[in-house]
């Protein structure tokens, strides 16, 4: 990852700080956000699923392709968002294992539902894909809360954050700034619930303009209104990712343990506007550059300035070299920590750890991490739940944990 001379900030290391089958696993741990029950109806390879939890970490061991990241991405579903794996919403619902997504057999629509303790008490949650529920009689998403019909599934993220980790996350300081864009934004989410909102608007926005010039349109007033809710979302998720990365960024500098200690900022053209002047400036001259620019951006195909160009620049502490530079091992534990740093985060400014879904999580880490890791998820008091093929490698979890074998969509206490 490069950045051009003077668009990040510091990044040194002295910068400074039928029935379903029921499963019960009871505990007595203390959680402030915790699943006590999830209901699958069609979702993936579960046809029906209850499953029953107790507060503490949960371990979900089992060989590939037995439903253990199912059922992760089934509870990144409570957060706003597509999910873990980005899917298509038609494509999540239940099919037989190697039939593919579109073979016709499987189920388009389904559901997860959740009960959750909060520090506001129980709260039920349920989402899925409905069908006819759209204009066109096309199936739509849904999000009920307490049984209410919530507007949009924004709403999820005033009661859930939910962050994880999973093995394509392994190359996130290599790939494009696209993925730790949404990397980040799940971040941000987690501590300015309004974020996903602003996201969606402006990237709605954002395509609309890029099809109005494409198509060769010229009417100034639906440019003008278009570039204005750009402006006012994209101000405002920029403004977000800030103080997150701010905040981030000082937690990230302390380290964990064996884990790294990380720098963390911005680097992009609003990020550098909103560093000087006050954010409703920044909205003048985002509205002001996006008009200028119309011209360019249809011919060149593209938007060529707005916080969908920002990046997320991220330096290993103690190497003193750029993330990216490092490797592989390296840069998983530089993720781990700052991963940890955040749910920490999280914890002090919301009152509640977050959800943390960490797939895969044990394979990569000498064991002095994972036990690290494994003591620091306990010591949040966060409900993390865990994947891997090798039930040894959570041997430090026995006894703090709830370790489960899946297999093949069935559930049993190790």
């Amino acid at each position: 990852m490069t950045a051009q001379p003077g668009s990040t900030r510091d990044l040194s290391p002295d910068a400074g700080p039928g029935p379903a089958p029921v499963h019960r696993i009871e505990s007595s741990a203390r959680s402030l956000l915790a699943v006590r029950q999830l209901r699958l109806t069609d979702f993936r390879n579960y046809r029906q699923l209850r499953l029953d939890c107790g507060l503490e970490p949960v371990v979900l061991v089992g060989g590939n392709g037995t439903g253990k990241t199912n059922l992760l991405e089934a509870l990144s579903f409570l957060a706003p968002g597509r999910g873990l794996r980005r899917a298509r919403l038609d494509d999540v619902g239940h099919r037989t294992r190697g039939e593919a997504p579109g073979a016709g057999t499987g189920s388009t629509s389904w559901a997860v539902a959740a009960t959750l303790d909060t520090p506001d008490g129980r709260l039920t949650i349920g989402t899925g894909l409905e069908s006819g529920r759209s204009e066109g009689n096309l199936p739509r998403r849904v999000v009920r809360i307490d049984g209410k019909a919530a507007s949009s599934q924004t709403a999820l993220g005033l009661h859930v954050a939910a962050v994880w980790l999973t093995p394509q996350l392994d190359r996130l300081f290599l790939d494009g700034t696209t993925e730790r864009r949404r990397f980040l934004d799940r971040l941000v989410t987690a501590l300015h619930p309004q974020h996903a909102g602003d996201v969606a608007a402006y990237e709605h926005a954002l395509r609309q303009r890029a099809r109005v010039l494409a198509e060769g349109g010229r009417d100034p007033h639906w440019f003008t209104a278009l570039e204005d809710t750009m402006a006012r979302h994209g101000v405002a998720l920029a403004a977000a990712r800030a103080d997150t990365v701010h905040r981030l960024d000082a937690a990230a500098r302390l380290g964990i343990g064996p884990f790294p200690r990380a720098a963390l900022a911005m680097a992009g053209e609003v990020d550098d506007w909103l560093d000087t002047m006050p954010a409703l400036d920044a909205e003048d001259r985002l509205r002001a550059t996006l008009a200028a620019n119309r011209s360019r951006d249809a011919e060149a195909g593209t938007t060529s300035c707005g916080p969908h160009r920002s990046d997320l620049a991220v330096r290993h502490l103690d190497l003193d070299l750029p993330a990216a530079e490092g490797s592989t091992g390296q840069q998983k534990a530089v993720l781990v920590s700052i991963a940890l740093a955040h749910a920490r985060l999280v914890a002090m400014s919301r009152g509640r750890p977050p959800l943390l879904l960490l797939d895969e999580i044990a394979a990569h880490l000498d064991a002095e991490r994972r036990t690290a890791l494994f003591d620091e998820v306990v010591a949040l008091g966060a409900q993390s739940w865990m994947t891997g093929t090798d039930a040894e490698l959570f041997a430090p979890l026995r006894g703090r944990a709830q370790i489960l074998c899946v297999a093949d969509g069935s559930i049993a206490t190790v």
